[in-house]
């Protein structure tokens, strides 16, 4: 099992650990030959992160721990700035752009709160795709199956590898249709998606300001909890608690979410229901039309791609041919979204999370699989566009219902040990962030006592 960020915590105040130790050991699993930390980060401070150590354990010393995060080593999805390195959003296009003046907010809140900065994490190029493929810096494996090489998923792949692996304690993502959840469920980790307007997102290369958001992939629902408000500038929200069984009232949902499912998931997720079931939990099935219908809502390319165009347009005048074919040609999809087509857009939108929001009224969460897959090889996703465009669709397709709801979600872990790794999905609307961990804790305890 990996650490938590309270057992790391308490092993420092006994003074069984140091940070530095800690750091030199994430730094010593990235520069491992035999792992994969080479694709896995796109740059490494070693030296600044050292240097963060130490000034933490003098803290620490005089009895001064700045925030549960003090001197643990978290890594830095690449669409962040960092002062004085290379923002490259997983892209050979922004290699020589100018090192970033000043840290992106979040960035900014993790080191105010003692986190040690490792490095930049690898991702799908400019975050626009669920899958983790990255054709200019490698592509990293899932922990699970490595000798298959299973895709990570994306877009925060690095992010995802480097927790899992111990290259870093926790990571910093961003999820605009499942980027921190998809790997998280990949990885075996738990991620959580809050509300978008709960982080500010300054200083981060957008994909889709509408659906864009920012949070944690860690161990547990706490490290998620503790991490969440530190980046919302929330440090002193209590931790989640978990409520006694019989209080929660759960949803789930026979509309769409497991269509296409493999037997895998499918076994799984009802697996981890019939145990929630049996240990008191109150679970409705609703039907939820609205999940079909947002396919139809996105046919000419969604928010995503007006926005994403919105930012590109001007590169892809004249810088096309470098990015990953499999990119530009989403973005291009937005070319052909008029003004009028982005405004019904945003109407239909505000109309559809109404309904939906209606329909998990009096709901704690709905329950959904986080991806409807096991993660296929990547060697099969690089053979042909077919196959590439065909499981991005679907691997997108439950987070993307929770980023157009505007909603916040947890993935955790739900399958059983030595197991493919299976996440389960506790979703609800805006600003439900709060009863979301709460209820993420009680479902974690119960799945957690195999």
């Amino acid at each position: 099992m990996l650490p938590t960020l309270t057992a790391l915590q308490a092993a420092l105040d006994r003074g069984e650990t140091t940070s530095v130790d800690l750091t030199r050991a994430a730094l010593a699993r990235i520069a491992d030959p035999d792992g994969e930390g080479a694709r896995t980060f796109t740059a490494v401070w070693a030296e600044q992160a050292l240097a963060a150590a130490r000034t933490s354990d003098t803290l620490r010393a005089a009895g001064q721990a700045r925030s549960p995060l003090e001197g643990l080593p978290v890594s830095i999805k690449d669409l962040f700035d960092v002062a004085g390195h290379v923002t490259r959003a997983g892209s050979r296009i922004r290699e020589h752009a100018a090192p970033a003046a000043r840290h992106a907010e979040p960035v900014r809140r993790l080191a105010r709160a003692g986190a040690v900065l490792v490095g930049h994490t690898n991702m799908t190029e400019f975050a626009f795709s669920g899958l983790g493929l990255n054709p200019h810096y490698g592509t990293p494996s899932s922990p699970w199956d490595r000798a298959r090489r299973r895709i990570p998923g994306g877009s925060s792949s690095g992010a995802g590898v480097s927790v899992a692996d111990g290259m870093a304690v926790a990571a910093l993502g961003t999820d605009t249709g499942g980027s921190i959840r998809i790997p998280s469920a990949f990885c075996g980790l738990t991620g959580f998606k809050p509300t978008a307007a709960r982080v500010p997102a300054a200083g981060a290369f957008p994909l889709a300001t509408s659906l864009d958001s920012v949070g944690p992939l860690a161990a547990s629902v706490t490290c998620c909890a503790i991490l969440d408000g530190i980046l919302a500038g929330d440090e002193a929200r209590r931790l989640p608690a978990a409520p006694p069984p019989a209080r929660l009232r759960l949803a789930v949902t026979d509309t769409l979410v497991l269509d296409g499912a493999d037997d895998t998931v499918r076994g799984t997720f009802g697996a981890a229901v019939a145990r929630l079931r049996a240990a008191g939990i109150a679970i409705d099935t609703l039907e939820i039309p609205e999940f079909q219908e947002l396919a139809h809502i996105n046919r000419k390319g969604g928010l995503v791609c007006a926005e994403a165009y919105a930012v590109h347009r001007d590169l892809l005048d004249g810088q096309i041919e470098r990015y990953d074919p499999r990119v530009s040609s989403r973005i291009l999809r937005g070319r052909d979204i008029d003004a009028a087509d982005y405004i019904e857009l945003h109407a239909r939108r505000a109309r559809w999370i109404a309904a939906v929001e209606a329909r998990l009224q009096g709901y704690d969460a709905l329950l959904l699989p986080t991806v409807p897959v096991i993660a296929p090889t990547i060697e099969s996703l690089q053979a042909s566009d077919e196959a590439y465009f065909a499981a991005n669709g679907l691997i997108l397709r439950n987070p993307t219902l929770i980023n157009f709801l505007d909603g916040c979600a947890l993935s955790l872990p739900c399958h059983a040990p030595g197991e493919a790794p299976v996440g389960l999905m506790v979703a609800g609307p805006a600003h439900a962030d709060a009863r979301i961990l709460d209820a993420g804790l009680a479902i974690e305890r119960i799945l957690g006592a195999r």
